[in-house]
């Protein structure tokens, strides 16, 4: 399997992920009146702290992992799924699914943006 289709897929989900535990669950957590559980997620998850300290770089990297995944799946749109029926299926089956990840991971950087940098100019 090629680096593009198994590496940067992975690394954008993960660099998603990352931007909503640095940015968008602490400012859910607040809004909902849920500060003590924040507290306790901290406590218990100090690495927390560290991700909301660089959440620029972060940003960074998420959104250019997202980009190269991107790209990479525009580039394979329209690469030749095998001849064999089953196979055929499971391959149309992988771009759904693949389809799906990349639109979710998409879409939880774009909340972890909007609260990391958007949300806190339009309360003031």
């Amino acid at each position: 399997m090629s680096l593009h289709k198994s590496i940067f897929p992975t690394l954008a989900l993960f660099g998603s992920f990352s931007t909503l535990f640095c940015c968008a669950l602490p400012a859910v957590f607040v809004s909902l009146g849920a500060g003590a559980a924040l507290i306790g997620l901290v406590s218990a998850v100090p690495q927390l702290v560290w991700l909301s300290e660089h959440k620029a770089g972060l940003f960074i990297f998420a959104g250019v992992m997202l980009t190269i995944s991107g790209v990479s799946r525009y580039l394979s749109r329209n690469v030749p799924c095998p001849v064999n029926a089953k196979e055929a299926k499971t391959c149309m089956r992988l771009r759904r699914i693949s389809f799906s990840v990349f639109c979710f991971s998409l879409l939880m950087y774009l909340i972890g943006f909007y609260f990391a940098f958007i949300a806190h100019y339009l309360i003031e």
